[in-house]
């Protein structure tokens, strides 16, 4: 055991406090895509269906594990176009709870079927994993870390697994501080890209560091209510009907419109809306719901970082 260094220069200046995430079923590994690569592993599937409207990031453990995989459609409400009587004991089904504000269907409707279920909760860092479910998150999507994912699984895999180090990971996260995010976005690229193709390690120190710092409470009631401000003037226009849960904490705000338009008008004006995903369109035809999603929704960013003078000036972007 290392002994811990007394005294000497200071480190960076992180509140201690209590994580979002634990207990015994709880495994902090390095990222989302390795939580749902140690699930195939110790779980032995060998089948996933995923959906199209999905990020890229989920075919590197499947490729990697060569595993089969099949592709479901989704409908309007962002639930699947399946039959779960299809899905055979050695295979499972993913199901991503879209913008994390899809919470309701999961508890009351999905976690009925008879087959193996996991759950992507990428977007959807606050809502609760269900017993004897496999659940997997990403908390950079929701805080400023730049790596990390947290499983909920009742089977581990053997052995020990190396400790992921982030130091070098951070400068994208510094830069926006510092100087601005246009300075910092090129690193936020790179840091992307250095995800790819890691092996399972622990989550690091500095992430766990800084997971546990956090005031979630503080930012819940901020996303719920920015979430709310917009859907109180966007409701009529969003060809998605929204039902927020009372407990869901939304990703962003998902606005989807014929409106092609809406996305640049609000980049030149440095409001930057994430992709949800621009891989979509190269797995399925134009006839998928799946890609008219991915093509009509604009994530409006409704994060704790903003409050009701950002959302308003998104409004009048949009009305304007």
């Amino acid at each position: 055991m290392e002994t811990k260094a007394i005294g000497g220069y200071f480190e960076l200046e992180i509140p201690f406090g209590k994580p979002l995430h634990g207990g015994g079923n709880c495994i902090e590994l390095n990222s989302g895509r390795n939580c749902l690569e140690y699930i195939l592993r110790v779980k032995k599937y060998t089948k996933i269906y995923i959906p199209f409207y999905t990020c890229d990031a989920v075919l590197e453990p499947i490729n990697k594990l060569d595993i089969s995989f099949e592709f479901y459609d989704i409908d309007n409400n962002l639930e699947p176009i399946f039959n779960y009587n299809l899905i055979k004991d050695s295979e499972v089904f993913l199901y991503t709870n879209y913008f994390g504000i899809k919470d309701d269907f999961i508890k009351n409707k999905i976690q009925t079927i008879s087959g193996n279920l996991v759950i992507d909760n990428a977007q959807a860092f606050f809502s609760k994993p269900i017993e004897n479910v496999d659940t997997f998150y990403s908390p950079r999507k929701f805080v400023g870390v730049s790596d990390g994912g947290i499983l909920y699984s009742n089977k581990r895999l053997q052995g020990n697994f190396k400790k992921d180090e982030s130091h070098s990971r951070m400068s994208h996260l510094l830069k926006r501080i510092d100087l601005s995010a246009e300075n910092g976005y090129s690193d936020f690229g790179e840091n992307e890209a250095s995800l790819e193709h890691q092996p399972i390690k622990q989550m690091s120190n500095l992430t766990k560091r800084i997971l546990s710092g956090i005031d979630y409470e503080k930012i819940k009631e901020q996303r719920r209510s920015n979430f709310e401000l917009l859907h109180q003037h966007l409701k009529t226009e969003n060809l998605l009907k929204l039902e927020l849960d009372m407990d869901s904490v939304p990703l962003v705000y998902p606005f989807r419109t014929k409106n092609a338009d809406i996305k640049n008008k609000l980049h030149s004006d440095k409001i930057y809306c994430a992709t949800y995903w621009p891989n979509v369109a190269e797995w399925c035809n134009e006839d998928t719901n799946s890609y008219s999603l991915a093509r009509e929704i604009v994530a409006l960013p409704i994060d704790q970082r903003y409050c009701k003078e950002e959302m308003n000036k998104i409004l009048y972007k949009i009305n304007n």
